[in-house]
């Protein structure tokens, strides 16, 4: 199955006293490259997550987003900075003393002067555990991701594959108006000749000496051959199951190397059109192959 490599996958579940939403987006790189987001608490989760995800995942910039939230506030404990309220009240009580005012603030007052002076500290997490709770959530977000990608992979694949028929096409008709021309260039050496030299016998050996040579310079079926042996090619790297994402790419040059041979050789202007039509389709195939994986 092909597989685009861009995608969107999210998930969210309540696990183990944990509100966990995982999401993930990529878009097309050369290779698999990671990057996660998590909670300040939970860069543990980091290098497992790449790992799981590397598993599935070939090619792509891939970005994780994780959020995780308690439930309940049990792995949370505030404390007090003691040195940090004393130093504020001490500095309170001062300009009280020095510019005669009443001293009658509250905690509320003193804890109003810095957000520092409380602490809010969370029980250190069990990983093992946020991990099993993270990893169920993140394949079920991997196997939304996944599914995306081999929809849109299917909508490459269909286009590819008609745009190649339709090189095909052109190939037919290549292969069978080369021929044509050269019996079009005996004809017309035939006429130039006669004109130029009337009632004068004409060497037809000389003629069938020229058509050979002629027929050898624009002869393309070793070309068309190949052309065909490409597509052939090409249906086989799209019905596997592996990523070929870059043999793909490297195949599409080739095929364009083909077009280019034959557009040298050519000398018609029918097949000059047909020539530039195949290389029409193989720049866009080129273009749909940068986003298979």
């Amino acid at each position: 199955m092909v597989r685009s490599m861009t995608g969107f996958g999210r998930a969210q579940k309540e696990l183990d006293g944990m509100n966990i939403t995982v999401e993930l987006k990529s878009v097309n790189h050369r290779g698999f490259e990671f990057s996660a987001k998590t909670p300040r608490t939970y860069g543990f989760l980091d290098d497992k997550l790449k790992t799981l995800f590397q598993s599935v995942i070939t090619r792509g910039k891939v970005e994780c987003f994780i959020t995780i939230s308690a439930l309940d506030s049990d792995d949370c404990v505030v404390e007090v900075n003691h040195s940090l309220a004393g130093g504020y009240y001490a500095a309170l009580k001062e300009l009280a003393e020095r510019y005669g005012l009443s001293a009658d603030f509250s905690v509320a007052a003193l804890a109003r002067c810095s957000s520092d002076i409380f602490v809010v500290r969370k029980n250190a997490a069990d990983e093992d555990a946020v991990w099993a709770a993270v990893s169920q959530v993140a394949q079920e977000a991997a196997d939304i991701f996944i599914a995306m990608r081999e929809a849109e992979g299917q909508r490459l694949q269909d286009d590819v594959l008609a745009r190649a028929q339709v090189i095909l096409e052109d190939v037919a008709y290549i292969e069978k108006r080369s021929p044509e021309t050269v019996k079009e260039y005996n004809d017309k050496l035939l006429e130039r000749m006669k004109a130029l030299l009337g009632d004068i016998h004409v060497d037809e050996q000389r003629l069938l000496t020229e058509a050979a040579i002629f027929a050898d310079k624009v002869a393309v079926a070793e070309e068309t051959v190949r052309l065909r042996s490409h597509i052939d090619q090409l249906h086989q790297m799209l019905d596997s199951s592996e990523p070929v994402g870059r043999r793909l790419d490297f195949l599409a040059q080739e095929m364009n190397r083909e077009a280019n041979t034959i557009g040298s050789k050519c000398q018609n202007v029918d097949i000059t059109k047909r020539v530039l039509n195949i290389k029409a389709e193989v720049e866009k195939i080129r273009e749909q192959i940068q986003n298979i994986e």
